[in-house]
């Protein structure tokens, strides 16, 4: 195995730049000047991708940018240590201990437990204290490989422990008690190779000094081996430090939870530990989800408000949704396409008396001959099938999220007589919360042992369906449909101005917070009112291409923006422009954000200036969508597409102009630019 540091990847005491992502391009570069990887912009993105989830900054001066990147052709450590420092989102300040952590992407598990060492390392004092004394590249070389050598005695990517009563003598804790506390911890970060590790050993460091027993499961890329049942059943709390999703959290059920970023781990250690032991003491303490338990879907929803739980509920309804929805829609737009409009009356007789050896004889003249006929009406049949699914399927996400397994059921009966009773998708919204509510206040009812087998799959489910479904039968169901009625008649009236003002609101709604909460209900009320649409209404059709285009049109334009004056953008933001094309024509208005955050006064006004225009053309023209989804790749599913497309290049120049006339005009200072002279060695 080759070294994964040499002499010729050190760079001491220089200006890499004057930002983190002037480094790390820099670092890139001499990775591949290297011949360790191939492709600096390839490496340099992925890298700088992984910075952005979380900042790699930690506290003592030291930054840890890493990722893994098909770009990279072996395990490779870079380290520069930089003059003057820079910032890397360290709470502490700047850092002048830098290390570039390039893992190919199929990396194998002796080198990620190599790397996991170094991290692991860096969080030592007097490892640290001797890179910065080192006097050349071959002193930082042999202290990083003597790190790699010996690295710390504990399993890699698995379980890490202290026992209080191994404690340094001359500390000055406590005596331990005959029962101290027991915590458990587990740390898990995006790419796994070096929070991870850090984070564990930190905590483990934090248990040590307050002689704490302390064990922790590292969910990172050189393997994962799970704490022993027996540890987890005897702990008093368990912390969380990740990033992303903890695997099996089901093993946790009902212990106190402390819940943070991977980040947390490092940067307040003590504090973490602290409060574990305080929730440990704590009957009310937030505890880990049992997923086999209604009413516990979530391990925070005991302190989320009725709004949040509420909103919470709306999205995972329509995320759930928007897959019937989808195939659906794309299925009769290409029925349409094959068979025309008029397949409509002819479908169900097509499908059930012709098949591929007895096409048809009569059909629309607007079909293209017998076979796209009968092609064309399956088409349709299947994608109208697939939209009835919309109401129930929406209202029993909504209440799965509210109540986990037992409310789909129920939530799904309360949806399909919302559908009978003609209320729509207004009346699966309130038949899915009336079937999770119930349906999670039933689950938290203390009952018998030798009931509670019974309560998620027969009791729970018979309750919630005959109270929910029974309300909106008898009380609510009816003034639902009339309010649905009224909207849908409104909107198919809307012409002239009315129509111009619903595009304008809609635009402004897509582009205010680019995929949050206001983005979501706009979108979430287009998806949810597609199904309406028909040949003779096809008002809800054009809300939905209003609301595609106009959540196009964000990061178009920032990615048109830094091509008209790059100088006003920074590195990163230039390299986040070239992604924001594909972004943006797939309907992805996320694409945006890392141009928000960093300047949000100037660029999400001039998104929503462009957005309110793009949504008032698509209204004011009659544009049409059938698919809920997939921006400019959904072509066909497009009604008068060239117009769509006009209109998404007219919002898209408006906010380009507009953010950069906005950053030339008003802004006090330019964006300062990475340093592009060359490394040297």
């Amino acid at each position: 195995m080759s070294a994964m540091i040499t002499p010729e990847l050190v760079v001491l005491d220089k200006s890499l730049g004057n930002d983190r992502a002037g480094v790390i391009r820099r670092l890139a570069e001499l990775v591949v000047a290297q011949g360790r990887a191939d492709q600096v912009e390839g490496l340099f993105a992925d890298a700088l991708a992984r910075e952005e989830k979380t900042a790699t900054g930690i506290p003592g001066g030291i930054a840890i940018p890493h990722c893994r990147s098909t770009a990279v052709l072996e395990p490779t450590l870079a380290m520069a240590r930089l003059e003057p420092k820079v910032d890397f989102g360290a709470k502490d300040g700047p850092a002048d201990l830098v290390f570039f952590i390039a893992a190919p992407e199929g990396a194998d598990q002796q080198h990620l437990k190599l790397l996991s060492k170094l991290a692991r390392s860096l969080i030592k004092k007097d490892f640290t204290a001797a890179l910065r004394a080192a006097s050349s590249e071959q002193e930082i070389v042999a202290l990083v490989e003597e790190a790699l050598d010996a690295g710390p005695a504990k399993k890699e990517g698995g379980a890490t422990s202290v026992n209080p009563e191994s404690a340094d003598p001359g500390t000055t804790t406590p005596p331990v008690a005959a029962r101290t506390k027991r915590l458990i911890a587990v740390t898990a970060c995006p790419t796994g190779i070096a929070h991870t590790y850090m984070a564990a050993d930190s905590l483990v460091a934090a248990a040590k000094e307050r002689g704490i027993d302390l064990q922790v499961e590292t969910q990172g890329s050189s393997a994962s081996t799970p704490l022993d049942p027996s540890v987890i059943a005897a702990a008093d709390a368990v912390i969380f430090a990740v990033d992303v999703d903890v695997r099996d959290k089901h093993r946790f059920a009902g212990k106190p939870v402390i819940n943070a970023p991977v980040k947390r781990g490092i940067d307040e250690p003590g504090v973490m530990v602290e409060e574990a032991l305080a929730a440990a003491d704590n009957p009310n303490a937030r505890r880990v989800a049992d997923s086999s338990t209604p009413g516990t879907h979530d391990d925070e929803s005991g302190s989320e408000s009725i709004g949040g739980q509420l909103k919470r509920a709306l999205l995972t309804g329509v995320s759930y949704m928007i897959p019937f929805v989808a195939g659906g829609g794309l299925l009769i737009a290409l029925g349409f396409l094959l068979g025309g409009y008029d397949i409509t009356g002819f479908a169900d007789d097509m499908v059930v008396n012709n098949s591929l050896w007895n096409l048809p004889t009569e059909f629309p003249e607007t079909a293209s001959g017998a076979l796209g006929a009968y092609l064309g009406a399956v088409l349709f049949k299947i994608g109208a099938l697939s939209m009835g699914f919309l109401v129930p399927a929406l209202a029993g996400y909504i209440a799965y999220a509210l109540a986990d397994r037992p409310g789909i059921a129920p939530g799904f009966v309360a949806g399909a007589v919302a559908g009978f009773m003609g209320a729509g998708f207004l009346g699966a919204i309130v038949g899915g919360l009336l079937a999770g509510y119930v349906a999670m206040k039933i689950g938290k009812l203390s009952v018998p042992r030798w009931l509670r087998g019974l309560m998620p799959v027969v009791i729970i489910p018979l309750v919630a369906s005959i109270v929910a479904s029974g309300l909106m039968i008898l009380i609510l169901g009816g003034p639902i449909a009339g309010l649905t009625v009224a909207l849908n008649d409104w909107l198919s009236g809307l012409t002239g101005a009315g129509a111009l003002l619903l595009g304008v609101i809609l635009g402004l709604m897509m582009a205010i917070d680019l995929g949050g909460p206001i983005n979501k209900v706009a979108y979430a009320f287009a998806v949810a009112g597609l199904g309406a649409g028909t040949v003779a209404n096809q008002a809800p059709w054009q809300i939905m291409a209003a609301v595609m285009a106009a959540g196009m049109v964000p990061p178009l334009a920032m990615a048109l923006a830094t091509v008209i004056d790059r100088r006003r953008f920074s590195l990163a933001e230039r390299e986040n422009g070239k992604a924001a094309w594909l972004l943006g024509s797939a309907f992805i208005s996320e694409g945006a954000i890392p141009f928000a955050a960093a300047d949000p006064l100037r660029v999400i006004p001039a998104g929503m200036l462009g957005s309110a225009v793009t949504g008032a053309i698509i209204m004011g023209t009659g544009v049409t969508s059938q698919a809920p989804h997939g921006g400019i790749f959904v072509f066909f599913a497009i009604g008068n597409v060239v117009m769509f497309v006009v209109a998404i290049l007219v919002g898209m120049v408006i906010s380009a102009l507009a953010v950069v006339a906005l950053k030339r005009f008003a802004v006090r200072k330019p964006v300062p630019a990475a340093a592009s002279e060359s490394v040297a060695a």
